[in-house]
């Protein structure tokens, strides 16, 4: 399985980006996220985190392999999960995802199934059941470092662990701060640019910062 393409753009089309490796063109699947962040980068090399799967029906016997592309790891792993939501297939998960990963975990956690109704093809009954499937699954998601949907991963957003991000953000909240406040003062601090290796070293740049 290819996990990861890198080429130049040839195209960005609605649903998908057409990448140059070499004497070849990849047609890569990725949602209207990741489209508006691809759109001006004719020509520019880029790297895509992918995943695969099988479109069709075996009974008409035609069945094609797809490729879906994410920027970074961290937005392909949060499409993967969001696939494992009852009735939610992939490609209902690819014409859902028009907002950053960022915000819709962030409703998912506050267990907003009215704002996840203003994504496309999410009713009521399965806005509800997003919620109920993975609002304990996405903490990492909704701390995911915030930036444009019109520019490409920040350093922060690729070398900063999503697992270290979640475990500091728990221990933010076993001291008394709301998950708004703890979300804050996780933004400030990757801010800075620093690299962080360990939760110590996120919690001792925040109270660096005071508040």
């Amino acid at each position: 399985m290819i996990t990861k393409i890198t080429g130049a753009v040839n195209r960005v089309l609605d649903e998908e980006v057409r990448l140059q490796v070499g004497p070849l063109e990849y047609q890569v699947l990725v949602p209207d996220f990741v489209r508006r962040q691809l759109q001006d980068k004719h020509g520019r090399e880029i790297t895509l985190h992918t995943g695969e799967y099988l479109d069709g029906n075996p009974m008409q016997g035609r069945v094609v392999p797809r490729m879906i592309g994410f920027l970074t790891e961290a937005e392909l792993e949060f499409f993967e999960l969001f696939c494992t939501v009852d009735k939610v297939g992939v490609r209902k998960a690819i014409k859902a995802l028009v907002r950053p990963i960022r915000d819709i975990a962030d409703a998912i956690q506050r267990q907003d199934a009215k704002w996840l109704t203003t994504l496309p093809g999410v009713g009521a009954a399965t806005a509800e059941q997003i919620v109920a499937t993975l609002r304990r699954k996405i903490t990492k998601f909704a701390l995911m470092p915030a930036r444009p949907d019109d520019e490409a991963p920040s350093v922060q957003a690729q070398v900063v662990d999503g697992n270290l991000l979640e475990d500091a953000c728990q221990a933010l909240l076993s001291v008394g701060h709301n998950p708004q406040e703890a979300r804050h003062r996780l933004d400030r601090a990757l801010a800075g640019g620093q690299t962080f290796k360990s939760v110590e070293d996120i919690l001792l740049a925040i109270y660096k910062q005071g508040a």
